[in-house]
């Protein structure tokens, strides 16, 4: 317990960043446990809006310890790990989530709530998909970065990649930069992202378009016409499924039109991100090539059915064949007794 020896003794808060750098910032004696180790946590945390604040002296922002906890330390890939994706929402809570914590720094302190509600925590904690969002996934983690450092676009394109395409083509990029409006954030929120469907640009309680446009104008118009284009090519997928099904359960064979069901799909999937660009003329490829297979299923269900009448008409015509010989019989036995 000598300190010329290394002994620390009891360790204050405000050592606590320096004291975790002076191993972690040292890449000759990390990379002796683990080479893959990033060894710039300390410098990132200098960047960030937490290093910021504690550099300028205060002591309740976030430091190593309180996201990486103490001595029950471990790696972000146990399940235990306060740092594991599905439990990283949780530690960011803990403070984020606090009211009476957060109070002075004029911040919201709903996030968790509403991230707990997303389709994105859906994902996370309910599906177990782990490349699901959390927040360090836009926020950053050692570095973390106050919302709006950069275009929110950008951060969502990480893993939307179509979406932004799509967006770059639009109106509504310029006129959202123009406005210092954050993109995607406009029609999707953030925290509380909900799953995206065709209502969004409808004109009921989750539609989206017209809080900003007018009933009527020419956006409103070009809206009502993508939500109509959207709008038949899933009928016209859902009543070539109707007759595939009926087809399929009266023991016909269409297990080729059947898959070419999830061809139809994609297209309508595509249309969906397509509606990013918010231009009929590129919706209009996705949904012709879409309405293109969905008509041609249905033709192979309507001719499964076809088949399968005609098929059970000539076994109704046999059976009764079958029938009329088989009385013919019974007659002639009878003759032949008598």
């Amino acid at each position: 317990m000598s300190r010329k020896a290394g002994w620390k003794g009891k360790i204050e808060r405000k050592q606590i960043p320096q004291l975790c750098g002076s191993c972690h910032s040292d890449p000759g004696y990390i990379r002796q446990f683990n080479p893959s180790l990033r060894t710039d946590q300390l410098a990132q945390y200098h960047t960030s809006v937490h290093g910021k604040r504690w550099a300028a002296g205060d002591t309740k922002v976030a430091v190593c310890t309180d996201c990486h906890s103490v001595h029950d330390l471990r790696a972000p890939s146990d399940p235990r790990s306060t740092v594991n994706p599905v439990n990283v929402a949780t530690t960011c809570a803990r403070c984020h989530a606090d009211a009476n914590y957060m109070k002075g720094y004029s911040i919201p302190t709903d996030q968790f709530a509403k991230y707990s509600t997303s389709v994105h925590h859906d994902a996370l904690a309910v599906r177990g998909d782990l490349s699901a969002p959390t927040c360090s996934t836009c926020h950053g983690n050692h570095g973390a970065a106050p919302p709006g450092v950069d275009k929110v676009q950008n951060v969502c394109s990480t893993c939307h990649v179509f979406q932004a395409q799509m967006y770059e083509k639009s109106s509504h990029r310029e006129a959202f930069e123009a406005a210092s409006l954050p993109g995607c954030v406009v029609c999707h929120s953030n925290h509380g992202i909900v799953h995206p469907t065709d209502a969004k640009l409808g004109t009921g309680p989750e539609a989206v378009c017209i809080q900003c446009h007018k009933p009527g104008d020419v956006c409103d118009q070009a809206r009502a016409a993508l939500l109509t284009d959207l709008g038949r090519l899933d009928a016209a997928i859902n009543n070539a499924d109707r007759v595939l099904a009926i087809a399929e359960s009266s023991g016909m064979e269409v297990s080729e039109a059947r898959l070419s069901q999830s061809q139809a799909r994609d297209w309508l999937t595509k249309g969906r991100v397509t509606v990013h660009s918010f231009r009929k003329d590129l919706m209009d490829q996705d949904i012709q090539a879409g309405l293109k297979i969905a008509a041609m299923d249905l033709q192979a269900g309507q001719r499964a059915m076809v088949e399968r009448n005609y098929r059970r008409v000539g076994l109704g015509l046999s059976l009764i064949a079958i029938g009329i010989v088989l009385a013919g019989l019974w007659l002639y036995l009878k003759k032949i007794e008598s």
